[in-house]
């Protein structure tokens, strides 16, 4: 009978340990990360559910390929243009705490360069987990993609997109070699003029296109005076496309302003107009870097023919002809092309409490 019962008693003690284990809730899965600022952020996984809150993020996002995964956007996140049909949550500065979250994020993806504290702070109160990225650099931003693809389980592609993006740059810069810096004007806002700081990103994404600005100023977003601006004198004024219904009177207007036509670009029609990439810190950067360079520099972009010399001699001495007379009967065009668009910072105005001078570009 001993033997029996406890026969009995061992046959039973899985199956009472198997319905302990079944009865209790399974624990939450957290992953502990630093983000780009220094805090410590608590993740939960695997992430299922993030909202962007700057075009940037939302354009890294789907650079990585995860869109799918993205549940809310700002108003400003235009692109790709899928990114327009995701939940919009309000502006970057101002979002709807309240849609946020009613989305249920795992977690919502902020840039220190657009967001507010006050944003982080009120989703901590909520609960809801935040990453925030802070690149000051075209090479911080590569680093920053990788980041990002290894926090939302994409490390592969991260690093993919990252060796893509060098490997770009790598052909421009060799490209470029021979070529001297221009001297340059990034003009971030026209009335009153404010431009970029040496710290910047949009700066550092001047140089890798084989200009330097002439503004050499410790605060990001300098203002500064069409005097001092006549008195540096730059090669070429450049400026980032923008879709703003509000946008300022186009380049051809611009020698009409009181006061620009003291810079010899204006008078002369030195102008660069690039993609708005230029102001977001995510990979289309580097496009925007390429399309500066050839308007900078098209003369490092001229193809070299193979085996010119095995042509023969009529072959080419014709061809040579007949550009010299097409050339000769065709009107001399501007250095640059004028474009009707200024940088309106893609629709984005920072408070004065953000950013010196009070507004930023779209990032």
């Amino acid at each position: 009978m001993i033997f029996a019962a406890a026969a009995l008693l061992l046959g039973a003690a899985p199956s009472r340990a198997q319905g302990a284990f079944h009865s209790s809730p399974a624990s939450p899965v957290y992953r502990e990360v630093t983000d780009e600022t220094g805090r410590s952020v608590r993740i939960p996984q695997p992430l299922r559910r993030i909202v962007s809150l700057a075009p940037s993020l939302t354009e890294t996002v789907y650079a990585l390929g995860v869109q799918d995964r993205l549940v809310g956007d700002t108003e400003f996140c235009d692109y790709p243009p899928d990114a327009q049909k995701k939940t919009k949550v309000g502006g970057a500065i101002n979002p709807s705490l309240e849609q946020i979250a009613a989305l249920h994020p795992d977690l919502v993806l902020v840039t220190k360069g657009l967001n507010r504290l006050e944003t982080v702070h009120a989703l901590d109160n909520l609960g809801i987990p935040s990453y925030a990225t802070d690149p000051h650099s075209v090479n911080d931003i590569i680093a920053s993609s990788k980041k990002l693809a290894d926090l939302l389980g994409v490390p592969d592609v991260g690093a993919s997109v990252a060796a893509e993006m060098e490997h770009q740059l790598a052909a421009l810069r060799q490209r470029l070699a021979s070529s001297p810096a221009e001297r340059v004007l990034f003009v971030v806002w026209h009335q009153p003029l404010i431009s970029v700081g040496k710290h910047t990103f949009i700066a550092d994404a001047l140089r890798y296109a084989g200009a330097v600005s002439i503004v050499d100023a410790e605060q990001d977003w300098p203002q500064i005076s069409l005097e001092e601006a006549a008195r540096l004198q730059p090669d070429y004024l450049v400026f980032a496309a923008s879709h703003s219904e509000t946008a300022p009177p186009g380049l051809e207007a611009l020698s009409t302003l009181p006061g620009w036509r003291i810079l010899e670009a204006v008078t002369n029609r030195r102008y660069a107009v690039i993609s708005d990439a230029v102001n977001r810190p995510a990979p289309r950067i580097v496009a925007a870097i390429e399309e500066l360079a050839r308007q900078l520099h098209p003369e490092a972009f001229v193809e070299k023919p193979e085996n010119l010399n095995e042509k023969p001699a009529k072959e080419k001495m014709d061809k040579e002809k007949t550009e010299k007379d097409k050339n000769e009967k065709m009107p001399l065009p501007p250095v640059q092309p004028p474009h009707s668009a200024f940088s309106m910072l893609s629709g984005v105005l920072r408070s004065s409490d953000t950013v010196p001078g009070g507004r930023a570009c779209a990032r």
